[in-house]
């Protein structure tokens, strides 16, 4: 009971009467210490109190919480050295981080507490000391690899056609090599050396990217832009079009062009992923998930009515037509294909000067370029416009979420020999196997002097405020257009006085 009644007082509005309360009922907790106590307590979702508070973004209960775990060490003037205790704050061996919990909740709230101390302290010691370097490591390798896989797919096993074309617009003048052909000379060795550390780096993603999925579910995995949830569905189907392309050759199929093409388009969109280490371009990475996941998805489905309406009308123009005289429409894929061109501007209005076109074409076009370039482009733009203003204004909020999280998933999945604890064992200060930040704080003396400064600045403007109506009083008798230019002269006096010393006080400040 004591357990539910803190974390209720977790969610109260009023954070003074909360904190108060919690600490009565922890006063009569017989087991303030170990795993007895009531905080350490999970509730259904597998919250304590303090995890709930980071969660729902409760600031004034986090802070509490942590003014009563810390320990001042020592403090000389206006230096403090602080031990602020990590336990369920670091995400060392813990399956339910809690920085995971606040980068992962939907609250904007929660995100602030990554300024607090000793959180901030935290993560910049994790980021600075393992996690930056590993991640440009991470980075660098990744791109290797994926020239390893490109140079693969471009000297891909390939020999002349024998075959006869088929009709006049068939092109093709290569084929795909069997297995059995694909490797005998020395190049082919190179290129399947290549091709194993291919398979074994997809291989690789799929055992370190599936245990996560279980771990934390799929909803929550993929729908996570902080996490990196679009990242994860590219790296995961790029794993497993290397996959498909490897089964297709060794069986000697036919058409292993797709998912290579495929692959290749998936694993270098990935690279973008690796821009969240930098706060230059970490921003723009979550922009281009909104955007696309959010304005493009919209769009796409007003754009396919238009190009099914406006495509279907251009093939029954053109279908008694010679397609050798304007091809771009000779059948239904291909005007799928070129109204989509034309919608986005990539090519303009197809035309033959020496031929008679259908009239029905011009008018059908003319509809054509009014409704999609003029007005569906533009309200295109406008709304990644308005994406852009809104992420903007949180762009270094969420580079510290993004920072956050990828240090949490490199600890989480790099060998513990590769990324110590961080911190203090509390053994050496006596304070019992629990780990410890330490935290040295400067207190300014000039902030209480300017307090002092501000206070008898206060204190001189209300003696002045009195003078002035004691003035007032003594000379009611006057007439009253008289007394009001004396009344704000001496206002305007009195302001003058202490004027000197605000600005004194801005400057300071």
């Amino acid at each position: 009971v004591g357990n539910t009644v803190l974390h209720i007082l977790v969610l109260q509005p009023n954070k003074t009467f909360a904190c108060h309360m919690y600490s009565l009922i922890l006063s009569y907790d017989r087991n303030k210490e170990g795993p007895g106590s009531l905080e350490l307590i999970p509730n259904n979702e597998g919250l304590t109190p303090f995890k709930l508070a980071g969660v729902e973004g409760n600031t004034v209960m986090f802070q509490y919480l942590m003014q009563k775990r810390k320990h001042n060490l020592w403090s000389f003037g206006p230096l403090t050295t602080v031990l602020y205790d990590l336990t369920e704050i670091d995400s060392w061996a813990e399956d339910q981080s809690f920085l995971e919990l606040i980068v992962s909740t939907k609250k904007r709230e929660a995100r602030q507490i990554l300024d607090l101390t000793p959180v901030k302290e935290l993560v910049s010691l994790k980021w600075n000391l393992y996690g930056r370097p590993y991640f440009c490591f991470l980075a660098l390798f990744y791109i290797l690899y994926m020239v390893c896989f490109t140079m693969c797919c471009v000297y891909r096993p390939l020999k002349p056609r024998t075959g006869n074309k088929t009709s006049s617009r068939d092109n093709t003048i290569y084929v795909q090599k069997m297995l059995q052909e694909s490797y005998m000379t020395y190049e082919d060795e190179l290129r399947l050396v290549g091709e194993l550390i291919t398979v074994i780096g997809a291989v690789v993603i799929l055992i370190l990217e599936i245990p996560d999925i279980l771990r934390v579910g799929a909803a929550k995995y993929f729908g996570q832009t902080i996490l990196g949830g679009p990242f994860h569905i590219i790296v995961i189907t790029y794993a497993c079009m290397i996959l498909v392309t490897m089964v297709m050759r060794l069986t000697s199929t036919t058409g292993e062009v797709v998912p290579m093409s495929f692959a290749l388009v998936l694993g270098w969109c990935n690279v973008m992923y690796f821009a969240r280490g930098f706060q230059m371009l970490g921003p723009f990475t979550i922009m281009i998930q909104k955007m696309i996941f959010g304005d493009l998805m919209r769009f796409c489905w007003l754009m396919a009515v238009v190009i099914l309406g406006f495509a279907s009308a251009f093939y029954i123009i053109f279908q008694t037509e010679n397609p050798e005289n304007l091809g771009q429409f000779y059948n239904y894929p291909m005007s799928l294909f070129t109204t989509f061109e034309l919608f986005l501007t990539i090519i303009d209005g197809p035309a033959n000067y020496d031929v008679d076109l259908p009239f029905m074409y011009s008018v059908v076009y003319f509809a054509f370029a009014i409704i999609a370039t003029l007005l569906m482009l533009n309200l295109l733009i406008a709304m990644m416009g308005d994406t852009h203003w809104r992420v903007a204004h949180e762009r270094d909020e969420l580079w510290r979420a993004q920072v956050v999280a990828t240090t949490v998933m490199l600890e989480r999945k790099l060998p513990r020999c590769l990324w110590p604890r961080s911190g203090i064992c509390g053994r050496e200060y006596g304070l019992g196997d629990r780990w410890y930040l330490r935290v040295e704080d400067r207190v300014d003396p000039n902030k209480h002097k300017m307090m002092r400064y501000t206070e008898a600045f206060k204190v001189q403007d209300r003696d002045n405020y009195d003078k002035s109506l004691e003035k007032l009083e003594i000379n009611r008798d006057v007439l009253y257009k008289k007394e009001l230019p004396t009344l704000s002269l001496s206002r305007s006096t009195s302001r003058t006085s202490s004027h000197r010393g605000w600005e004194i006080l801005r400057r300071n400040t």
